[in-house]
């Protein structure tokens, strides 16, 4: 080998270096859960089918309600990790679907997040609740609703 294509080897060297290094700035994204989308969700008939069909369609939720016999919960992580830094996530999506006494479906919703707020992003109802409140509105919506002054009280 001569001294001239070493040389040339090693100016090679310094770009592919530096293109692998920019490569390697690439955020990484991480999906964590599963929520059915749309036109899945498009399938369930409230007032008719099952937790049995809604298994069927949809598949098993990650999480069930906190009581026995109330409604499952599928729910939807996307997180984003550029470098170093601490992961943050990006967008969750949580479906709610409510069965009746009779193990049919009452409601189904999807929840998302908005600037750190949860938002109903779709609702088909046959009845409301107390008050039209679901559980995962109550539980969510007291977070962060306790003011320091109001302990004393």
């Amino acid at each position: 080998m001569t001294k001239l294509t070493t040389v040339m080897r090693k100016a090679l060297m310094i770009p592919a270096a530096a293109l692998l290094f920019l490569a390697a700035c690439d955020p990484v994204m991480r999906y964590h859960g599963y929520a059915p989308d749309d036109a899945q969700l498009a399938e369930v008939v409230v007032g008719q089918d099952t937790r049995e069909t809604v298994a069927e369609k949809l598949g098993s939720p990650g999480m069930g309600g906190v009581m026995s016999g109330s409604g499952w919960y599928y729910v939807q992580s996307d997180w984003r990790q550029d470098q170093w830094r601490a992961p943050i996530e990006v967008d969750r999506q949580v479906v709610a679907i409510s069965f009746d006494a009779q193990d049919r479906v009452s409601n189904v919703e999807r929840f998302g997040q908005e600037r750190g707020e949860v938002v109903t992003l779709s609702r088909r109802v046959t009845s409301t609740g107390p008050g039209g409140i679901t559980l995962l509105k109550q539980l969510l919506g007291n977070i962060g609703g306790v003011a320091p002054g109001s302990f004393g009280e």
